[in-house]
């Protein structure tokens, strides 16, 4: 089956500025995939165009096997979640839901029977006759997703839907999210430059900068195994440390540096080469002498920061490299170590992650 969104080499210029740069991307029916990018990279003007607010200086969208070219923006099977909502304050909950039905005609049993099925499935029973400025931020967001999927549209855009939300609500309206495009089935792509909240939300993420597409994956694999240093500090924090290969064994690389390390080989690295090795926080230990395993660097605490159930640590390395290292609070002797302490961090060989040194 050919893919339900086809973007190909999809440009989009405003003057001499290119937002979108030659731009290629398919994405499955059913999917909720995220892009996630910084301010301006151009994600979401490319939802824009998906959604025919904007045309394509060059290329072509399909969507399930329809060339968009010629179709308005009004007929295309898709729908718009805006960041701020756009909720008309004069009309109640059931009023906005339904208002793109009126708009189609819908009327009657059918119209009553929809706004039901809406309401309960962003469980605002009972909040039909209210207006926007009775509702809290999290209710608004459930009115705007009920009024863009009340049409049942193929296609559902949401640019940064959650944006408006304070940080615990964000987090507890995300599984909502989830659970009601899993139970409907519709497509949905959603804009977001928050790297926890792509994660959370998409079986698929397409990491963007400066107009480009730099990796789609699953978020395991983004997080896990980044194509190159941007992707590895931009989902997450992360340390880097220089260093040279020397040795290739067995699936393993030793390679010298700062400190010597030892990790996993991957493909296109020879003897010789320089690399770069990114080092996820939560990867790493810390202990008052030396520790089991091959990874062994002594470190100066500089830095602790507590945030309840971790506590994050920020140590530097004797040639200079700053690490930065989160600890559980679960356990009491890693909650016990103080500023400027001598420290041993060390961290597994398959914990550390190879990367080109040009690819930053």
């Amino acid at each position: 089956m050919a893919p339900f969104i086809e973007i190909h080499e999809i440009t989009k210029k405003f003057g001499d500025f290119i937002a979108v740069d030659n731009l290629s991307l398919t994405i499955e029916k059913g999917a909720l995939f995220c892009l996630l990018g910084g301010s301006g990279c151009g994600k979401t003007t490319l939802l824009r165009m998906l959604a025919g607010l904007e045309a394509p200086s060059s290329g072509s969208i399909k969507i399930d096997g329809i060339d968009m070219h010629q179709v308005h923006p009004a007929d295309r099977p898709v729908n718009y979640m805006f960041q701020n909502y756009a909720l008309f304050p004069h009309m109640s909950v059931a009023r906005n839901i339904g208002y793109g039905l009126r708009r189609a005609g819908v009327s009657g049993a059918a119209y009553d029977e929809r706004i039901t099925e809406m309401l309960r499935l962003v469980r605002l029973d009972g909040f039909e006759n209210r207006k926007p400025d009775q509702l809290s931020g999290g209710q608004k967001q459930r009115v705007a997703l009920a009024r863009a999927l009340a049409r049942n549209p193929k296609l559902l855009l949401l640019d940064e839907p959650l944006a408006a939300l304070d940080k615990k609500l964000r987090e507890d309206t995300q599984f909502e999210l989830v659970n009601i495009q899993e139970k409907l089935g519709t497509t949905f792509v959603v804009v977001t430059h928050d790297q926890e909240e792509a994660m959370s939300l998409a079986s698929d993420i397409g990491v963007m900068d400066a107009g480009r597409l730099v990796q789609v994956a699953p978020p395991k694999t983004l997080y896990e195994a980044p194509a190159n240093q941007f992707i590895a500090s931009f989902l997450g924090s992360v340390s880097f440390l220089p260093a040279t290969i020397t040795k290739i064994a067995d699936g393993k690389v030793s390679a010298t540096g700062s400190c010597d390390i030892t990790a996993l080989a991957r493909e296109g690295i020879s003897i010789g080469d320089d690399v770069t090795f990114a080092l996820r926080p939560e990867k790493i230990t810390l202990s008052r002498g030396q520790a089991a395993g091959p990874n062994q660097l002594d470190v100066v605490i500089e830095e602790m920061g507590y945030l309840g159930a971790v506590t994050h640590v920020r140590a530097r390395t004797k040639s200079g490299e700053m690490l930065k290292i989160m600890l559980s609070n679960r356990r009491r002797a890693e909650a016990d170590f103080t500023w400027e302490e001598e420290v041993v961090a060390s961290f597994d060989p398959k914990d550390a992650i190879l990367l080109p040194a040009e690819a930053r």
